[in-house]
This record gives C-alpha cells, sequence and structure tokens, in this order.
C-alpha cells in the first residue's frame, strides 16, 4: 500500500461513522473490495466481510448494517460471550458473566437491569430486576 493511499485509509479510520459500509462508499468513495482495509485498522484486527456483516478473526459478528440503513455493533469477552452491543437507534445493552460463563448482569440504555446467581451445578437461584421483581432460591 503507497504511502498516500495508506493516509488515506488511517484518516478513514480516524474519522468514520457508522452506517460504515455507507459511508465507506458515499463519503469516502471505496469500493467493496476497500472495505476490509478500514474495517480491519477500526477494529484493529482482521475482518471477514459478508453482505454487510462483519465477522472479528472469531468468526462472530462485529457489525451489521441492513436494508434500512440501521447498523448493530457487538462486542464480546474472551470466551465469545457478548459483553456490549449498540443500535443505530441509540440503544445499547452491557452483559456481564461469572467465572463458569453464566450471564449474571444486563443493563441496558434505559436504565433497566437484571442480575443472577447459579449454584455450583450452574442452576439459577437468584433473579433480580430493576422492576423490582426477586426470585430467590438460594
Amino acid at each position: 500500500m503507497n504511502k498516500k493511499y495508506e493516509k488515506y485509509i488511517n484518516y478513514i479510520v480516524n474519522d468514520i461513522k457508522p452506517p460504515y459500509f455507507i459511508n465507506m462508499r458515499d463519503h469516502y468513495g471505496l469500493k467493496d473490495n476497500e472495505y476490509s482495509f478500514v474495517l480491519s485498522k477500526l477494529y484493529d484486527q482482521p475482518v471477514t466481510i459478508k453482505g454487510i456483516s462483519v465477522y472479528d478473526t472469531n468468526g462472530k459478528v462485529i457489525y451489521q448494517e441492513d436494508s434500512d440503513d440501521d447498523w448493530y455493533k457487538y462486542k464480546y469477552n474472551t470466551n465469545g460471550n457478548i459483553i456490549y452491543s449498540e443500535y443505530s437507534d441509540g440503544e445499547w445493552f452491557k452483559y456481564k458473566y461469572d467465572t463458569n460463563g453464566n450471564l449474571n448482569y444486563r443493563g441496558d440504555s434505559n436504565g433497566n437491569w437484571a442480575k443472577w446467581e447459579y449454584d455450583t451445578n450452574g442452576n439459577e437461584i437468584y433473579f433480580e430486576d430493576s422492576d423490582g421483581y426477586i426470585r430467590d432460591d438460594r
């Protein structure tokens, strides 16, 4: 990659906002075969592009667009569990897991949350949410 082209790709990486595919095409004039240069740098890893979906090195979808120009972003922990999702409408979700990989917290952009606890066999023994519902089987 020549220096001028590399500088342009780096500029795009630092400037671009979702929806990525539309902006790469319409605002930066890139061709389909150039998208991976930008997205790999943006996500700091090699990516695979299938249609309007972007996959990380573990085959997990990390970004998608749909035909209505809506977009979706996803992040995962080292165990492959989703830890964050964000949508073009501004909604987001955060997830946490215990050491056994069980979901033990979920929160969202609306202030809603839920917590779980599990016994040593992975059975749910406690649940609580932001609506005040509690189920305690400990």
